[in-house]
């Protein structure tokens, strides 16, 4: 059962990671420039593209932290390259 949970995670992650800027921008040019129903399946992708949007730049500009800072990768690096 962990299994499905974590093929589930990995695809959420790739899915959001390509795919939001496209929804982030191209819902509401669909909704409002092509006149398209309301969908609320893709309102809640929205808010969640929205919030993972405002969440990297808070990340970036506001913190500025980055997921991997350069200085603790290269210590990881060089600990499991000594032996």
């Amino acid at each position: 059962m962990s299994k499905i949970f974590k093929e589930i995670y990995g695809v959420g992650i790739l899915f959001f990671y390509y795919m939001k800027y496209i929804i982030l921008i191209g819902w509401p040019l669909l909704l409002y420039g092509l006149e398209y129903k309301p969908n609320i399946i893709m309102d809640v992708l929205w808010v969640i593209c929205l919030a993972l949007m405002t969440k990297d730049l808070i990340f970036k500009f506001v913190l500025k932290k980055r997921y991997c800072d350069i200085d603790s990768c290269n210590n990881n690096r060089d600990k499991a390259d000594s032996p």
